[in-house]
């Protein structure tokens, strides 16, 4: 059975709302702000979307031109695309996988570092954890101001607890670094 890669599922779930050229799904990932859950860079969508041609899960619609641009070919997903999809989606939903991130590989490292250059880091990342609360929490309001169901950004949700919890956790470890409670 073929591997269908994070970004090949991603594809195939734009293509079930129908036909579309790469460029077009590009800029629906990046409207939607899917890349924060699916790393997409044009050239590595150009190839995931040749591979799923030679899967059989997209096939070519056609191609156009307009103006000076160059040809762009519409694809749609194929019965074999969405049932791989579909199949793809079920094991990911099911299976607990552990994906490697690379904190918890900093965290086991840190004590390599000073205390106090620690603490000034965590104190960044979490700088940056709550601004990306922040980004999340304008991408939910932004949704749930349009009326769209909420099954359509479940991710949205997701990412905003796993974010908060992961600020928590962070600023209690800076707490616990500052007043000693773990000797270093």
């Amino acid at each position: 059975m073929a591997t269908l890669t994070p970004l090949g599922l991603a594809v195939l779930g734009l293509l079930i709302e129908g036909p579309k050229h790469p460029y077009e799904m590009f800029q629906t990932f990046i409207a939607r702000s899917e890349d924060r859950i699916v790393k997409v860079r044009p050239g590595s969508l150009y190839h995931t979307v040749e591979r799923l041609e030679k899967d059989g899960f997209v096939r070519a619609t056609g191609t156009e031109r307009e103006g000076n641009r160059p040809e762009r070919t519409t694809y749609e997903i194929t019965d074999a695309g969405q049932d791989r999809m579909l199949e793809r989606i079920t094991e990911m939903l099911s299976e607990w996988k552990y994906e490697y991130p690379e904190f918890p590989l900093a965290i086991a490292e840190a004590h390599n570092l000073p205390r106090e250059t620690v603490i000034k880091l965590l104190q960044k990342r979490v700088l940056e954890l709550r601004a990306q609360l922040e980004l999340v929490g304008r991408s939910v309001d932004h949704v749930e101001g349009k009326n769209l169901e909420r099954k359509y950004w479940l991710e949205a949700s997701y990412l905003r607890v796993i974010v908060e919890a992961e600020t928590a956790w962070v600023e209690n470890l800076i707490g616990e670094l500052e007043n000693g409670t773990i000797d270093w």
